[in-house]
């Protein structure tokens, strides 16, 4: 082969891989963020995960994708091992699909006939030319990516053909098929496909070149098969670095892809080369066609999946030996790894996560204000400690998020989407501060421990009725934000006036009472603190409200809506007021 030929297979192999990557991510785009709930929600037992994960895999034509994005699902605890296992079988067998797209490329006219216009440079002209239309003159995000998919699957033909043509020359040459027959032996042929795999990353990719070369017809069955088990094996290399940092089921998943296709090359290449030399069969000598090799690869999946599926128990067993339980793990850690990189190609998952994770983040804040009002007639260190780690792992939440949801702001989303990310960026930094107002209270408790500070009947009975209002102002807007619920959003308000108010008549009878002498400077100075953070939490609570608001009635102006209410323009926030200035009398 001259540098000319080189060079055009070095071009055609490019214009292939180029191609499959485009068309792939634009299936993705398409069918994604609905395949992937539908993996979630659909793989109970394993022969719906089978069936699941080969149909995923055979519309997004990648069986790394699917299978990270299972390692994904099971990293962050939303399936089980033993599911995951179903669908990663069936994403070894739905990878297949890839082969018989390309056999298209065998597909050849002759200018004289009706059959030229079925050939392959016919159907590829017109698929590219389609393609172009939808991406460049078309409206609608989705008829964009069509047009993307087919022109992808333009680009990969015309590289196929670049290639085929490339190397048909090599037919005659010595040197290459001495070369290929060497891959006869089983070991090189499968350290030669699992090396080729591993370094292009796409078993489809990798059966596309071996259907190339098949076109020289040098290309014998006991060329092809090693090559195609070493293609299996070599596709678990993306999977397995998607596990890196992973949790340990995570990595138990990634694993098992290795291991099934191991053990399928292990049991399909003893039990063949054994009936080979007992003539049994003698397959050996068959030339492969680009049909053949797509059927060779798809049969020889099958029978593995065949083989294995009734042990998928056992195989879990056995990864479960291989990586043992991490008892060290933590509840905190188990909510944050749901934020998985993985599920950032899939915008309906990530928030998903997100909402879940913030929602834990959240019941952490509100069991921390609990613990710390607690403090104040019933203090122990425990409980101060305690207080301290919840603010630490809320702080600790706050950045994982933040990161993840600046990483989701980046991907494309709808509008619901970008409402919803938007609401959980703008209440991160509340259910933060409520935490850190949680500790306040605390060393105020502390405070009053250490000094045996003493408040009046009638402080305490006023602080009594303020905290019960404080508790009832975080329960209401946490369960609004948690559930989207604009009506018990719009109790907050009146509710967080009412405290504001109570607050400055407190500190008002505080400043009678030091009048009186019923109360020391000292005792002033942590009721007032107590008073501030209390306020402070009431304000944080109409933040995360009123992002619920937005978000829930996006087409309101809700600087407009708040300006109503406070000015008493709103005759539900009146009457809402005046129900909870009678509960709260003080």
């Amino acid at each position: 082969m001259g540098v000319v030929g080189i060079a055009s297979l070095l071009g055609g192999v490019a214009l292939f891989l180029f191609g499959m990557s485009v068309m792939g991510d634009s299936l993705k785009k398409v069918a994604g963020n609905k395949l992937e709930v539908i993996l979630y929600k659909l793989s109970g037992t394993p022969v719906k995960g089978i069936l699941l994960g080969t149909g995923v895999t055979a519309v997004i034509q990648s069986s790394s994708a699917t299978s990270v994005m299972v390692v994904g699902f099971v990293n962050s605890g939303m399936m089980k091992v033993d599911q995951a296992i179903g669908i990663i079988m069936g994403a070894i067998l739905g990878t297949s699909v890839t082969g018989w797209i390309l056999c298209l490329n065998s597909i050849n006219g002759q200018s004289s006939s009706i059959a030229s216009i079925l050939s392959t440079q016919m159907i590829t002209s017109f698929v590219a030319v389609i393609g172009i239309i939808l991406r460049t003159f078309m409206k609608g995000q989705q008829v964009k990516n069509i047009g993307e998919i087919l022109l992808g699957f333009a680009i990969l033909m015309y590289g196929m053909s670049a290639m085929s043509s490339a190397v048909s020359p090599l037919r005659e040459s010595a040197e290459f098929i001495s070369i290929l027959t060497k891959f006869s032996d089983p070991f090189i042929g499968i350290i030669a496909g699992l090396i080729l795999t591993s370094i292009i990353q796409s078993s489809s990719a990798a059966v596309g070149i071996l259907q190339a070369l098949a076109v020289t017809g040098a290309v014998n069955f006991d060329i092809a098969f090693p090559l195609i088990m070493g293609i299996g094996i070599g596709a678990s290399v993306p999977v397995l670095l998607s596990s890196i940092g992973a949790s340990v089921n995570g990595k138990r998943t990634a694993w098992i892809y290795l291991i099934i296709d191991v053990l399928g090359a292990l049991i399909c290449g003893t039990v063949f080369y054994i009936l080979s030399s007992l003539s049994i069969i003698n397959v050996t000598d068959i030339s492969m066609t680009m049909v053949m090799i797509a059927l060779t690869n798809t049969i020889y999946r099958l029978i593995m999946v065949v083989i294995l599926s009734p042990f998928i128990k056992i195989l879990e067993k056995l990864v479960c030996k291989i990586f043992k339980d991490d008892e060290t793990a933590i509840m905190d850690q188990e909510d944050m790894d749901r934020l998985e990189t993985r599920f950032l190609n899939y915008p309906a998952i990530a928030i998903e996560q997100t909402h879940l994770t913030i929602t834990s983040m959240a019941q952490k804040a509100k069991m921390s204000i609990y613990e710390a009002i607690s403090l104040r007639r019933d203090f122990s260190q425990k409980k101060l400690k305690r207080i301290n780690e919840i603010e630490d792992s809320v702080d600790r939440y706050e950045d994982k998020l933040g990161n993840y949801l600046m990483k989701i702001t980046a991907i494309e989303l709808n509008d619901a989407q970008t409402r919803e990310v938007s609401k959980y960026l703008h209440s991160l930094s509340d259910f933060e501060r409520i935490s850190d107002h949680a500790e306040n209270v605390g060393e105020a408790g502390e405070e009053i421990y250490t000094k045996k500070i003493i408040f009046s009947d009638k402080a305490n009975e006023e602080l009594m009725t303020l905290e019960s209002a404080l508790k009832e102002i975080l329960s209401i807007s946490i369960e609004a934000f948690i559930n989207n619920d604009i009506d018990l959003a719009v109790q907050v308000e009146p509710l967080e006036e009412l405290i504001d108010n109570i607050c400055d008549e407190m500190k008002f009878r505080h400043i009678e009472r030091l009048k009186n002498k019923e109360c020391t400077l000292v005792n002033g100075f942590v009721f007032n603190d107590l008073l501030t953070n209390y306020e402070r939490i009431a304000d944080h609570c109409s933040n995360i409200a009123l992002v619920v608001i937005e978000e829930k009635e996006h087409d309101l102006n809700s600087h407009e809506y708040i300006d109503a209410i406070r000015n008493k323009n709103d005759a539900r926030f009146i009457k809402m007021y005046e129900q909870y200035k009678e509960k709260y009398a003080i």
